[in-house]
Parts: structure tokens; sequence; C-alpha cells
């Protein structure tokens, strides 16, 4: 996926990011003391809003962005109290640059839903984008109070990556090791987890994540087998670097990825 929104972040990191954000858009609000609705719950109109929530999330995850905008717009003149829908709104308008719309639209959805999880997650990424990195970190830690938050994994893999983009690496490196803790299985939290090690100066133990990933080959990347040429090399392993290279090349040669390691710049 690559869009306006998705090359501020970070690689793996931002497409990764980018899709759980549009997979969480458009799910019910996490409000405490609400029982999750059935559609014997839902008005005809209330149904028709949610197709149409549902169908600009999987728009924006493809980037089709104003595609995406249209079919919210529908959803919101539905149900104008919709605070999924000014999420993903927020969302759309930071994948299409207008920030300012993008701001307005995190700020009323947690004025419909101050008790949002997935608002405060979402707004707290796109203050992260705007390089605000007390305000992104407040509105995580705000979103993992939530008692009825149920994807606290996810809000602090994205965490751990805002305080890496922050040049916190301690606590990045905190962070997402208890995200893996939580979720040993995910390769986005292993890569970033061992990226951030990297960047540390702790090539054995960025190495035993990485390797957990590339040794799946429903999880490998470009950008996971690029950080394990560059561990190789920052420890002194030319000839592993090299073959993670040569790896890199013959899985994805067309990547951005690919083409830096044809010119030699591990260090980039």
């Amino acid at each position: 996926m690559t869009s306006h929104f998705v090359a501020r972040g970070r690689g793996l990191v931002a497409a990764v990011l980018a899709a759980l954000l549009a997979a969480c858009a458009a799910t019910p609000g996490d409000s405490p003391g609400k029982d999750v609705k059935t559609a014997s719950d839902q008005t005809d109109t209330s149904r028709r809003a949610n197709v149409r929530l549902e169908l600009a999330s999987a728009y924006f995850a493809s980037a089709q962005y104003t595609t995406a905008l249209d079919e919210v717009k529908q959803a919101i003149a539905m149900e104008p109290k919709m605070s999924e829908a000014y999420n993903l709104r927020g969302l759309i308008y930071a994948a299409m640059g207008d920030d300012r719309l993008a701001e307005d639209s995190f700020r009323f959805a947690l004025q419909l839903n101050p008790h949002s999880g997935d608002v405060m997650q979402n707004y707290g990424w796109y203050q992260c984008l705007m390089k605000r990195y007390a305000q992104a970190n407040e509105l995580f830690e705000q979103a993992l109070a939530e008692p009825h938050y149920r994807d606290t994994t996810r809000t602090l893999l994205t965490q751990g990556v805002c305080q890496a983009r922050a040049g916190q690496l301690a606590e990045a490196e905190g962070t997402l090791k208890r995200a893996f803790a939580l979720d040993p299985g995910n390769p986005a939290i292993a890569i970033n987890y061992a990226d951030v090690l990297y960047q540390r100066g702790e090539y054995d133990r960025a190495r035993f994540y990485a390797k957990r990933v590339n040794a799946d080959p429903k999880q490998v990347s470009a950008q996971s087998l690029w950080l394990a040429a560059r561990i190789e090399y920052r420890a002194g392993d030319r000839q592993g670097a090299n073959d993670f290279g040569r790896q890199l090349r013959d899985k994805f040669p067309k990547s951005r990825e690919a083409n830096v390691f044809e010119q030699g710049k591990f260090d980039e």
C-alpha cells in the first residue's frame, strides 16, 4: 500500500499500521457499558450506514481514498453521530494530506465517544506522524487505560513505533517488548522490535527477532530481509549481509530495499 499517509511512516511499519488502522476504523465503538449490537438492535438506517462504513474501510485499505471518503460521507449523512465514521474520515483525510480536516475529524469522533480506544489509537498515530510525540504518547496511554479496550497489542505496537520515531529508543524497546510478550507470533511486532534493538547496537538480540520473521515464508518481506542484512553488516559479518541481500534481490527485485542493497547503502 502506498500513499501520502503511508509514506510518512517507515517501511513495513507504515504498511502494517495503515492496514491495522483501516481494519479497526469501521468496527463498533468500545464505549463501556454497551452491549454488542446485533441486527435486531439496529434500524434500517443504521444498517445501511454500517454497510457504507464497511465499504469505506475496504476502499481505504486499498488506497482508493476519494471513493472511501464518498462512502464515509454517505454514512455520516445517515448517522450524523456515528463516531466510527468520523474516526475513519480522519484517517482518510490524513492519507489525502488534509491535516486540518483530519484533526477536526478525530476530535469530533472523540467528542461523540470520549472512551473510544480505537479513536485514541488512530488519533495518536496521526499525532505521531505530525511529530507531536508527547500528544501521541498521551493518547496511546489513554487508550491503554480504557478498561473495555480490546486492542492493547496493536496500540503497544503503534506506541513503540512512535517512540522509536521520536528517538526514544529505550522506551520503544520496553513498549515493543510488552507487545511481543502478548503476541509473539506477530511479524510486525517482531520486526519493529528487532529494528529498535538494531538501532541500539544490540545486534545478537536483533538477529534473533529478525530471524523469527525471515524463517517463515509467509512473513518474510523486503523490509525484514533488508533489516537482517543491515544487522549482519553492522555486526561485522559481510558474507551474512550479502547472503541476505541476495535473497532480497531474488525475492523482491523491484523493491526499494533491493535497490539500496545494490548501491551498497547499508547504513541507510
